[in-house]
């Protein structure tokens, strides 16, 4: 007689992982402590936003979600949490939220010609952009005892900026493109694309050291 063991080993063991991955990836949301969105916003239901183009609508979908799944993982954070180290080559919680900012910027530096870049400053030194940008020992002693709302406020004030730039952005300036990544050419969609799957990599990052400096 045939062992059947195996084979529902294996059925529950897909079972199982089926489950931890949808804990994983699907977000828990609740509406009524959600950050600076609330239900009204539509945030999952990717389209047209009022004063963008039909593309540029979308860019702002997914710009909007994951800021919100960034946003939701840092509440209720402590300051020992923001500032807590791995090990002595990692980045803390707080220095990485800076690195968010400071990559969008790099990429309204970029991508938004005309502006110069000392309009782009948003109160914060050329030094302590620097360390956000490059992390490792300079966002190490840059970024540690200031609070949750220094981060989340400079995340605000760069992200509004975009915002406000994208209006006056269409469809067509999405698909302009440079040699960018690779020395291939990069159309600006693809750029501030970057900026969302970014934010995404950074986002496991951010939940995974909260965890463990809990």
């Amino acid at each position: 007689m045939e062992n059947l063991e195996p084979k529902n080993d294996r059925r529950n063991f897909l079972r199982a992982s089926t489950l931890l991955g949808a804990g994983l990836f699907i977000p828990k949301v609740n509406f009524a402590s959600s950050g600076t969105f609330s239900a009204n916003d539509n945030i999952h239901e990717f389209g047209k936003r009022e004063g963008y183009t039909d593309q540029v609508s979308i860019l702002i979908s997914m710009m909007d979600w994951m800021r919100f799944v960034v946003i939701r993982d840092t509440r209720g954070i402590s300051q020992k949490q923001l500032d807590f180290l791995l090990d002595e080559n990692s980045n803390t919680i707080g220095a990485m939220l800076m690195h968010l900012a400071a990559t969008e910027r790099y990429y309204q530096i970029d991508t938004f010609t005309g502006i110069p870049k000392n309009k782009l400053g948003f109160g914060v030194e050329e030094d302590v952009w620097g360390a956000a940008s490059n992390l490792g020992d300079s966002g190490r002693r840059v970024f540690k005892d200031k609070p949750l709302s220094f981060y989340l406020d400079k995340l605000n004030e760069v992200r509004e900026f975009s915002k406000k730039e994208l209006k006056n952005r269409d469809d067509s300036w999405l698909m302009e493109s440079t040699e960018f990544f690779g020395n291939q050419p990069t159309n600006n969609y693809c750029k501030w694309f970057h900026v969302v799957e970014h934010e995404s990599n950074h986002k496991g990052q951010i939940r995974y050291i909260k965890g463990r400096a809990a």
